[in-house]
């Protein structure tokens, strides 16, 4: 950037980027003339035709890599835009740009650096909008609940129980709904925004946090959880809160779909340098043709659990998102309904 700053404070070339770029080339085109004249006409020798070819050819590649040398350096407005924006798209990363230039690149970046913060500004305001209307509405599906729960308390016919106990089912559902909407939209936050460094996960000190979460599903079910752990630790850019939240999603998910007295297996392992990680049920299953449906928010494939457990429709979305995130891969497979399911995760060693 020093190099376009200097040029810009010239006066014939700063509102004009391209003027900058064959100022510089007419600089380097000329470098040979100029030292071959020179070397003709302060040289002390005879000299022959082959050494001014030879210091032609010389003044030639200087010439040529010094104005390569500089146009790359004079490019940096370009690259360092084109970061800013990726940076924004992958990690939503605020960049701050230089917006006093006026040329053509100038320009550039000051429409990107406004439209970053615009369309974060826009982002903020949305989920403000969001929250504070599913605030209300958990307020106005609270009413018909309050009124549902007097009914009841005054010993009303079985006939009106059932209706007053309906009401309050269906109210039920549309806090669960709201809620888990704005889960969606805390967690879609908090994967954008956190991008940690590849650090060392070691296996063994995550495993008790995953049994703890999961363990009264694992007894409701009689369900066995075999976790088998084939390598101890590795280098991830994961946080080891998010891959403990995808893991117990996962498993719980297997659990919910898995029959009474089965089994769940986990297996962690490296091979190809890859982390892998597999969890495998005897459940339910799906088809084949459904696979791309599982990963989608607020699936249609949104099911009863084998003990009638409900679903969100967003627990898998999010683990494949937090996974993609952080430079994985999650991936389901089924040979069928009943036939049981697994989902894989990879990450690159």
């Amino acid at each position: 950037m020093k190099l376009y700053h200097n040029l810009s404070q010239i006066s014939f070339l700063k509102k004009s980027y391209a003027f900058k770029f064959l100022f510089v080339a007419f600089i380097g085109i000329h470098i040979p003339l100029i030292g071959i004249l020179l070397f003709v006409l302060f040289s002390s020798y005879n000299l022959s035709v082959a050494s001014v070819m030879i210091f032609a050819i010389v003044m030639t590649l200087f010439a040529t890599t010094v104005t390569l040398l500089v146009l790359n350096q004079l490019i940096k407005p370009i690259s360092i835009a084109s970061k800013s924006l990726d940076d924004y798209r992958n990690n939503r990363r605020l960049s701050v740009l230089p917006t006093e230039y006026t040329d053509e690149a100038g320009l550039l970046m000051c429409n990107i650096q406004e439209s970053i913060y615009e369309s974060e500004s826009f982002i903020n305001e949305k989920q403000d909008l969001i929250y504070m209307l599913s605030h209300d509405l958990k307020n106005f599906a609270g009413n018909p609940q309050g009124l549902a729960k007097l009914i009841l308390s005054e010993n009303p016919s079985e006939s009106v129980k059932h209706l007053a106990g309906l009401i309050c089912e269906s109210t039920n559902l549309q806090f669960r709904y709201i809620e888990n909407f704005i889960k969606l939209l805390k967690e879609q936050d908090q994967v954008v925004k956190v991008t940690p460094e590849a650090r060392i996960i070691a296996f063994n000190n995550i495993v008790p946090f995953i049994n703890e979460q999961v363990e009264q599903r694992l007894i409701d079910k009689n369900i066995t959880l075999n976790l088998s752990l084939e390598t101890a630790e590795a280098k991830l850019r994961i946080d080891e809160g998010l891959l403990i939240q995808v893991l117990v999603n996962l498993i719980s998910n297997a659990i919910k779909f898995s029959y009474f007295d089965s089994e769940v297996k986990v297996r962690i392992f490296s091979e190809d340098s890859k982390l892998k990680i597999i969890v495998a049920d005897k459940g339910i299953g799906f088809d084949k043709n459904q696979i791309e449906e599982l990963f989608k928010k607020f699936t249609k494939m949104s099911r009863l659990g084998t003990a009638n457990e409900l679903s969100t429709g967003i627990g898998l979305y999010l683990c494949k998102k937090i996974i993609e995130r952080h430079k994985g891969t999650l991936n389901a497979a089924s040979e069928g309904k009943n036939k049981g399911a697994e989902f894989k995760i990879e990450f690159e060693l």
